[in-house]
Formats: structure tokens, C-alpha cells, sequence
């Protein structure tokens, strides 16, 4: 194994404890997930590392890394934001398993990775947004209806929401709603949060 491949595989692995642990498990604390995305980064490289030194083709390899992911994915509910970090630790592993001459640029990219996460996934970007599935207690199909309803019993500005369940026989509505919570709703959920500690 060259210096350069040696210096990829370090720098994989500090990359891989810092996208799971530093950004991934300090703003979501799921535990399971950071064992998760660094299993994936490790075994990806490893893989990679070994199909870069021997005769296999490496499109069967990709081809199978791929099948993998998906049916891993798939295999219990994740998020989108999680399916992102799957496929961030995934790319790393992979990058980096693979031969180069030159370190630096695959360690560019690996950075790059590392900060479009940060970026991305900060929780000031788009923070007054919000997602919530509610169930209504009475059934309603009309959406102008649906969204003064939701609005008052939040207090946020529905941006906007699709029926999911309509039960007139339980008179229940099921509603996937996206929200913008105000500035007067934001203190106010502070100043609620600070009375309850």
C-alpha cells in the first residue's frame, strides 16, 4: 500500500468521525445511525481498496455498493436528511479506497462533502420551516378550510399540506402540513420551553 493511499484511508476516517459524530449526532442524537454511517464508510473503503488493487471490474463492484445501499435504505424508515449522510459517508469511503497518485484533490472533495453537510443541515438554515403529520378531529376536505384550521391550532403560517386520510366514518382528517413559524410564535415557544425547565 503507497503513502498516499495510507494518507486517503486517515483521512476517510477523521472525515467519517466528524461527519457522523461532530455534525450527524450532536444536532440529531441518533445513536444507531452513527454506527450506521461509519460501518458504511469503513466498509466502502475497505471494498474500494481492494477493488482498486485487484483484477475485478470496477463497475461490478459500484454495481453492487449500489444494490446494497438501496435495499439497506430501505429496510427501515429513514429520513431524507439521514439518506443524505448515508450517501455523504458512502462517497467518502469510496473516494478515498480508490488508487490516486495525488491525495490532495480526493481530500478536497471529501472537504467539500464536509461542508456542504454543515451548510446544509444547519439548524439556522431555514429555521422558522417546519414539517408535522396532524390528525384533525373532524373530517374536512376543502384545503382553505383544512388551512385556517391548522393555522389557528398552531399558530404558524401553513405554507402548505396534502390530505392523507380522509375518515368520515371516524370523522378524522389526516393532514401532512409544512409550516413557517412567525417571530411571535418563535419567542413564544421560548418562552413556554423556559417555563417548563
Amino acid at each position: 500500500m503507497t503513502l498516499p493511499s495510507l494518507l486517503l484511508i486517515a483521512i476517510d476516517l477523521v472525515a467519517a468521525v466528524v461527519l457522523s459524530v461532530a455534525l450527524y449526532y450532536r444536532r440529531h442524537r441518533r445513536r444507531d445511525l452513527v454506527v450506521a454511517f461509519l460501518g458504511v464508510n469503513v466498509g466502502v473503503l475497505s471494498v474500494a481498496t481492494v477493488l482498486g488493487t485487484a483484477e475485478v471490474a470496477l463497475g461490478l463492484g459500484l454495481g453492487l455498493f449500489g444494490v446494497l445501499s438501496i435495499i439497506r435504505l430501505r429496510s427501515s424508515e429513514i429520513s431524507q436528511r439521514e439518506v443524505a449522510y448515508y450517501f455523504a459517508s458512502l462517497a467518502m469511503g469510496l473516494m478515498a479506497g480508490l488508487p490516486a497518485a495525488d491525495p490532495a484533490p480526493i481530500a478536497g472533495l471529501i472537504g467539500l462533502i464536509l461542508v456542504v453537510l454543515w451548510i446544509a443541515d444547519h439548524p439556522k438554515l431555514l429555521a422558522r420551516s417546519r414539517h408535522q403529520i396532524i390528525r384533525l378531529d373532524r373530517a374536512e376536505a376543502d384545503e382553505q378550510v383544512l388551512r385556517m384550521l391548522i393555522g389557528e391550532r398552531i399558530g404558524a403560517t401553513v405554507t402548505s399540506l396534502t390530505v392523507q386520510e380522509l375518515d368520515l366514518v371516524n370523522d378524522t382528517t389526516l393532514v401532512d402540513v409544512r409550516f413557517r413559524l412567525d417571530a411571535g410564535t418563535r419567542a413564544a415557544h421560548r418562552t413556554m420551553a423556559e417555563a417548563l425547565r
